[in-house]
C-alpha cells in the first residue's frame, strides 16, 4: 500500500470515529451525564491519531513534496489544508474544555461539548471529502513513484516515532470496540 492509499485508510478510520462521536452526542440530553470515559478514549484517538499522526504525515511531508511539485501553499489547496487542521485543533481543544467542565459538575458543558463535536464532524468530512477527491488526486498525478516510496518512509518513522510501536493497533482496537457499542 502507497503512502495515498494508507491516508485514505486513515480517514476511514477517522470517519468511522466521527459516526460513533455523532452517536454518543446524539444519546446525550440537556442536564444529562455523557459517557466521559469514551469520550477521553475518543479525544486521544483526536489528539494522537487525528491530529499528530495523520496530519503530521500531512504537514510535514506531504505537503511540502507538493510545493515542491509546483502545488502553491498560497492561494491553493494546500492552505485550505493546513487552515482546516487548525480549526480542528480549536474544535478539539473546545470539546476537551467543555469535557473537563463536564466532569466537573458543569451543567452547560454537555451542550458545548456536543455543539463543538457537531462542527467538527462537519469540518473533517469535508475535508476528508476534498483530500480524497483533491489533494490526493493532485499528488498520484504530480509525485513521481520514488518520492511515494520516500514518503510511505517518512511516514511510518513519523509513526513509530510519534505514536510509538503498537498504538497504532490499540487505535484500531478502539474503534472496532466503540463500533460494537454505538453503531450496532
Amino acid at each position: 500500500m502507497g503512502p495515498l492509499e494508507d491516508l485514505r485508510a486513515e480517514h476511514e478510520g477517522i470517519l468511522l470515529m466521527l459516526r460513533i462521536l455523532e452517536r454518543i452526542c446524539e444519546g446525550f440530553v440537556p442536564g444529562g451525564r455523557l459517557d466521559v470515559a469514551r469520550l477521553d478514549e475518543i479525544m486521544e484517538f483526536f489528539v494522537i491519531f487525528v491530529d499528530k499522526c495523520h496530519h503530521g504525515k500531512e504537514e510535514e511531508f506531504l505537503f511540502p513534496a507538493l510545493e515542491e511539485a509546483g502545488v502553491p501553499r498560497e492561494g491553493g489547496p494546500i492552505g485550505v489544508m493546513l487552515r482546516e487542521h487548525a480549526m480542528g485543533r480549536t474544535y478539539v481543544s473546545q470539546m476537551r474544555q467543555n469535557l473537563t467542565g463536564h466532569k466537573a459538575g458543569d451543567p452547560r458543558a454537555g451542550e458545548g461539548f456536543r455543539q463543538h463535536a457537531r462542527q467538527y464532524t462537519e469540518l473533517l468530512r469535508q475535508h476528508i471529502d476534498k483530500e480524497n477527491n483533491v489533494l490526493f488526486v493532485m499528488a498520484e498525478s504530480r509525485l513521481p513513484g520514488a518520492k511515494q516510496e520516500e514518503l510511505e518512509r517518512a511516514f511510518e518513522k513519523l509513526e513509530k516515532e510519534r505514536i510509538g510501536e503498537g498504538k497504532h493497533e490499540e487505535f484500531h482496537a478502539l474503534l472496532d470496540q466503540l463500533q460494537k457499542e454505538y453503531l450496532r
